[in-house]
């Protein structure tokens, strides 16, 4: 489990925006990169090495805020994708106390249960919910619930670039940590198939829930019948090693090479582990411009390989 000054840290790595690159140099707090970091920069050595801010480029002499270590042909039929303005097709309901986004048939038999990245209910995530119950062979029932109770991380905070912002991020990641949500997930899914009647179910995490879904597939109590990690935040191979169901793990260009590549050789369950070499943390949720038409061909893409992956590897 992090550290709470670790997962202080990470919020930096989760903003950063398309095409910026911060880093600082060890020894030289002064010096701030605008282009991309030098081959020997590690993204994941202690703080004494060269260590990553994410900051908006017009903003990254300002900041000083470090990023934490680990920071950091399909089955289906995808509707149009709507750039700006998308109108979600679910509902709110409340499950085991909390607000729920349900999207989705009645007439599903199986389930797939979303962690939100820290930004919660953005339109890309509502969207990308919809895709996945509406988009496949299979009949979907799909759930976000708001682990946040109303409050998400304010988009007004990125970039860190003051005392105030650091401090309100540090607050926010010290009262939602990851192990926190994976530990009530067993008795919510209870709930969820009391309420849906829906028995069997997947998880998919983006950023901050994908290091919710390690936790959870590789606890005692997992619910689960097959996880995915979309530019998941903190990868930890150690975690790779106790996951006990299928999993796909795509990938950004910002997530460590050395560490993604050293989860998938120590799953040991099916898997699907691909870098999305072009795209950036978040591009799947609540980060991805789709009006730039690249970013949008490879969220689809992304939702695709997902829905793909679970018809090939749901096993109840």
């Amino acid at each position: 489990m992090p550290s709470p000054s670790q997962l202080r840290l990470a919020a930096a790595r989760l903003s950063r925006p398309p095409g910026s690159y911060a880093y600082r140099l060890s020894g030289n707090p002064q010096i701030f990169k605008s282009e991309p970091p030098p081959a020997c920069a590690s993204r994941t050595g202690s703080l004494n090495h060269t260590t990553f801010l994410s900051v908006k480029q017009q903003a990254a002499k300002m900041s000083t805020m470090q990023a934490s270590h680990g920071h950091n042909q399909a089955c289906c039929n995808i509707p149009p994708v709507v750039s700006k303005g998308y109108s979600a097709k679910g509902s709110y309901e409340e499950i085991d106390g909390f607000k729920t986004y349900v999207t989705g048939p009645s007439t599903a038999k199986k389930g797939i249960l979303v962690i939100y990245d820290i930004f919660g209910y953005f339109e890309q995530t509502l969207q990308g919910a919809d895709i996945l119950a509406t988009s496949s062979s299979e009949e979907y029932k799909v759930v976000i619930p708001d682990w946040f109770k109303g409050e998400p991380c304010p988009i007004e905070w990125y970039p860190p670039n003051t005392e105030e912002k650091q401090k309100n991020l540090g607050a926010f990641f010290g009262k939602n940590p990851p192990p926190g949500v994976a530990g009530k997930l067993p008795e919510y899914v209870k709930a969820l198939k009391e309420k849906t009647g829906v028995q069997e179910w997947a998880i998919l995490g983006f950023c901050w829930g994908g290091k919710v879904v390690s936790l959870v597939t590789s606890g005692d109590q997992n619910p689960f019948v097959v996880g995915a990690e979309c530019h998941p935040a903190m990868v930890d191979p150690k975690e790779a090693e106790g996951i006990k169901i299928p999993l796909i793990l795509l990938a950004s260009k910002e997530e460590p090479e050395d560490k993604v590549k050293e989860f998938e050789e120590t799953l040991k369950v099916a898997k699907h582990v691909e870098t999305f070499k072009d795209q950036i943390h978040g591009w799947m949720a609540a980060r991805s411009d789709l009006s730039d038409a690249r970013v949008k061909e490879e969220y689809i893409r992304g939702y695709k390989t997902v829905l793909d992956f679970f018809a090939k590897n749901w096993k109840a």
